[in-house]
């Protein structure tokens, strides 16, 4: 008999402790699911010139990329004609960086460079100083380096090959820094917290996450996509302890059901809620072959007749027969394993979870993208 109580116990034990394994399972970090107010990246971009291109700059027509070269040699003195010039070493490019709001003067950014002309590689260029400028017009970085390229193209006269993109480079640290936000993280007395996949339960849940870990009511849902957070007297003035708390706290995140089809691959994507209804599918292909073909109908020798050609028409036509097949998903596994069992491919799960849905048996948004 105690043997029987200690193996009951040690049951209830292993069954709390796969229960607690499989919530744990579905847990996330906050910081996974959320952005928060004032951390972001801003948008940086410049026009400038690539220069030192083995002749796989810009063509003669490219009108701005005269003007930019004839524009720079104004600058620094050197009068020159723009029929003078030849840039085929030369390619107009644009360069784009984001910038993190906590950046500081003198912090290094990387850049993209891309090609805004008819240069066919950008591969050996070197990058001359580019101001990087905001949404506002106002310069916050300067960009100047050499180029990696992770392409190349190559042509002849008769033959061209090419790899990856050539017209497209990175300048890893290429950016300097010239001008902070203007934005004091550790001045804000609340916290915006936006949810990536606006959604009330979650919503609801982080905030009396929060409320549970601070031990107060701090925290509020606004709406389905954003909580708001009145930041605690101990932590004015210091959001970085709090943040580093708030961000790794655990949550399960719960989604509305969804079906994401994507046509043009084929590609259908279920999510773990979808469920349908007690319904008979049945999918089959007509097929049907038309092929036109010519006979030449040939007289007898010295018959006095003529040589007809006759059209010949020949008609295929193959029909799938299958049947009825019951799918009835209490689970996504049992929709999955209904679907199989009429031996749906990608395509034809596409339009057997839109009938699906029109019948009203499909209990989930169905997505097309």
């Amino acid at each position: 008999m105690a043997q029987t109580r200690c193996f009951g116990q040690l049951l209830l034990t292993v069954v709390f402790l796969f229960v607690g394994l499989c919530d744990s399972a579905w847990a996330v970090r906050i910081k996974d699911i959320a952005n928060f107010s004032g951390v972001r990246d801003n948008q940086l971009i410049g026009y400038g010139l690539v220069v030192g291109l083995p002749g796989t700059g810009d063509k003669k027509d490219s009108v701005f990329t005269l003007s930019s070269m004839k524009n720079m040699l104004d600058k620094m003195g050197i009068g020159v004609k723009s029929s003078a010039l030849k840039i085929k070493n030369v390619a107009s490019v644009m360069v784009t960086a984001r910038m993190p709001v906590s950046a500081k003067p003198g912090t290094r950014l990387d850049v993209t460079v891309s090609s805004v002309g008819d240069a066919s590689s950008l591969a050996g260029g070197v990058l001359l100083q580019t101001a990087l400028k905001g949404v506002d017009g106002k310069i916050y970085g300067l960009a100047q380096g050499a180029l990696t390229v992770g392409g190349y193209s190559a042509q002849g006269n008769a033959a061209s090959t090419s790899k990856n993109i050539s017209t497209v480079g990175l300048i890893p640290g290429g950016a300097i820094v010239e001008r902070g936000i203007p934005f004091q993280f550790n001045q804000q007395d609340r916290l915006t917290l936006n949810l990536r996949s606006a959604d009330f339960s979650t919503a609801q849940q982080i905030a009396e996450r929060l409320n549970r870990a601070i031990g107060g009511s701090f925290a509020r849902a606004e709406d389905a996509s954003s909580i708001t957070l009145m930041v605690p007297p101990q932590y004015r003035n210091n959001l970085v302890p709090l943040m580093a708390s708030v961000e790794n706290l655990e949550v399960s995140p719960d989604t509305p059901a969804k079906v994401v089809v994507d046509e043009k691959t084929g590609t259908v994507v279920l999510g773990r809620d979808v469920r349908i209804s007690k319904a008979a599918v049945a999918h089959g292909n007509l097929q049907i072959t038309v092929q036109e073909g010519e006979q030449v109908s040939q007289p007898g020798p010295f018959s006095g007749g003529q040589t007809v050609v006759t059209p010949q028409t020949n008609l295929d036509v193959r029909e799938e027969h299958r049947h009825l097949v019951m799918v009835e998903g209490a689970t996504l596994q049992e929709l999955v394993d209904g679907l199989n069992a009429i031996g749906a491919t990608p395509r034809d799960l596409i339009s057997i979870l839109r009938t699906l849905q029109a019948s009203g048996s499909l209990h989930a948004g169905l997505e097309v993208i």
